[in-house]
């Protein structure tokens, strides 16, 4: 069992509180009242009391520069521009996790890591936000490692873990692990993931065999403890990652009763894009008077990005110039407004020669990693997604995100947009503009803080080939998958779409599940359904005619029919695949 945690100060005065804790007092959000136990444990700072400017003073060496925040009163606010001198170790993070960041070609921290090591390190509560990019997750990825080395011992007590992540979405949380896990290997921890979409079967194993890390999900994490799987009683380090995402989400109370399993004692991060939406509730009740650290203001655009505003006449146009945008050899990203489009128009582009893989909420867990370890691997080179994959996704070197439809809501645009200038590199970002859009997008620049380049184009326009760069290849698509045969009369069972348990059905495309006919024993060809696994020939053909696709319209497709829609709405649809044919795109 671990040694006894260090408690949170008492409810004595600020003063007093700051003493026992070594730190200032109070800076950028609220205490929720007395929690018990006596001051914080954790290594002295050296040099004395935290200054709010970043790093604590006392060695002399220099730290990322910082100044006060106008807009979060008490937060530091601190430029992601800043030179940081020092390296990781130098900031107090243990031997064994900078050599494991050294193997990796991690040498020097980000500015937000610069200014929050020296303190969560120290276990202090900490609110930090940065934009996606800014290196949120090692900030809290490393003192939680630290934290609960130090305080490890004996043998792990199964379902009772130490250290608790909470992320919005699975791609999330799945991305969480992959960088912790190798942190947490170097000082001997475990780490296990939960989320929903997938069986829990070998979440369940994990806990059971003891885990001092998990990263979660609130929906399948909530269903595990009231399965009695799982608690929260022995966690040591509580961490929100995009808080403010769960808030648009709807998770907040769930949140919320988690936090309320989890001792009153310890610490707790919050590190998050934004701080709005409901976020400042779960500062003031569950972190105790955390430091307050800000990347830039909230809604400003990366400086490395170039924005580009590209106006089209019509439907016809915009698809044309769609295909000419996602020829390139370079990644790039393409956000539409529905699942039913996103999966449209990945499938045409990759059965115009051009590999493309979608993301989008109607995709089984196992067809969305699939697709995005497709991307991130480079075997494909265009991912299309909805606003799924506008939070939370890291992929190195996505050079250009394309606004295919523009969004409603200008931090939808700023998240969108991060995919590309991650880390410090260059890349563009693309709106696409039909006529009758123009006063909306107008809008939604202005409010984002951006004043992009305009251009009128068509696919031949110098601008969209500058943006395309080298075109790839022409790739043969995959076939598609043979019709299943129907079974005989009778010879079938009733069931769940997993084909016929005998007499002459033939077998089942492996890993496809659910949606098939409840009579006469056949499952559904292939072709049918929103996004099951289905038996990809390829992993880039993942939209492709025949398989995990289904019907591209009518008024049972996902996202509807274009009947639906306003005529605005209706003329923004593309179909790359009668570009240059006449008719208008998508009618």
């Amino acid at each position: 069992m671990p040694e006894s945690r260090p408690s949170r100060p008492s409810s004595s005065s600020s003063s007093e509180r700051s003493s026992a804790r070594g730190g200032s007092p109070r800076q950028g959000g609220g205490s929720r009242g007395p929690r018990g136990g006596g001051p914080r444990g954790g290594a002295p700072r050296p040099g004395g009391g935290a200054r709010r400017g970043g790093a604590p003073q006392g060695d002399g060496r220099p730290t990322a520069p910082a100044s006060p925040s106008a807009d979060l009163a008490g937060a530091v606010l601190v430029s992601e521009d800043a030179l940081v001198e020092q390296s990781f170790a130098e900031l107090g993070v243990p031997q064994p996790l900078a050599t494991s960041l050294a193997g990796r070609g991690f040498e020097k921290p980000f500015p937000i890591q610069a200014v929050t090591l020296p303190h969560t390190l120290a276990g202090r509560d900490v609110l930090g936000r940065g934009r996606t990019g800014s290196g949120k997750t090692l900030a809290f990825a490393l003192p939680l490692a630290a934290r609960l080395a130090g305080t490890a011992g004996g043998r792990r007590s199964p379902g009772r873990p130490r250290g608790l992540v909470l992320a919005p979405t699975r791609e999330l949380a799945t991305q969480i692990t992959a960088t912790l896990e190798p942190l947490a290997t170097a000082v001997g921890l475990k780490v296990t993931t939960i989320f929903g979409g997938v069986p829990q079967g070998r979440q369940v194993t994990a806990l059971s065999a003891g885990v001092d890390v998990v990263v979660a999900c609130p929906g399948r994490l909530e269903d595990l403890i009231g399965q009695g799987h799982l608690r929260l009683d022995e966690v040591e380090v509580t961490v929100l990652d995009e808080a403010d995402h769960m808030a648009d989400l709807g998770f907040l109370p769930g949140v919320k009763r988690l936090l309320d399993r989890t001792p009153e004692v310890g610490q707790r991060m919050l590190f998050s894009a934004t701080l709005d939406n409901g976020v400042d509730v779960l500062v003031r009740r569950y972190l105790t008077e955390p430091l307050t650290f800000a990347i830039d203001p909230a809604t400003s655009p990366v400086v490395e990005m170039t924005h580009h505003w590209l106006s089209v006449r019509d439907a016809d146009a915009k698809a044309e110039v769609v295909r000419a945008l996602a020829s390139g050899t370079g990644r790039r990203m393409m956000f539409l407004r529905t699942k039913h489009q996103a999966k449209k128009l990945a499938r045409q582009l990759t059965a115009s020669g051009i590999p493309a893989v979608d993301l989008q909420g109607n995709l089984s867990q196992n067809k969305r990693q699939e697709n995005l370890a497709a991307f991130s691997t480079g075997d494909v080179k265009v991912l299309v997604a909805t606003d799924i994959a506008a939070r939370g996704i890291h992929v190195d070197d996505v050079e250009l995100v394309v606004h295919v439809d523009p969004p409603t809501e200008h931090k939808a645009y700023l998240h969108r947009s991060g995919r590309t200038a991650r880390a410090g590199s260059g890349g563009d970002v693309v709106t696409l503009v039909l006529p009758e859009q123009n006063g909306d997008v107008r809008t939604l620049v202005r409010l984002a803080g951006i004043a992009p380049a305009k251009h009128e184009v068509d696919a031949s326009s110098p601008v969209v080939a500058e943006l395309t760069g080298t075109v790839a290849a022409h790739v043969e698509p995959a076939p598609p998958a043979p019709p299943q045969q129907q079974p005989a009369a009778g010879g079938g069972r009733r069931g769940r779409g997993r084909g016929a348990s005998g007499g002459g059905a033939a077998a089942p495309s492996a890993g496809s599940r659910g949606g098939g006919a409840r009579g006469g024993g056949g499952r559904r060809p292939s072709g049918g359904g929103g996004g099951g696994r289905g038996g990809a020939p390829s992993s880039w053909s993942s939209s492709s005619d025949g398989w995990g696709g289904g019907s591209s319209s009518g008024p049972g497709s996902s996202g509807g029919g274009t009947s639906a829609r306003p005529p605005a709405q209706r003329r923004s649809v593309v179909d790359v695949s009668r570009a240059g044919g006449g008719r208008r795109g998508g009618r």
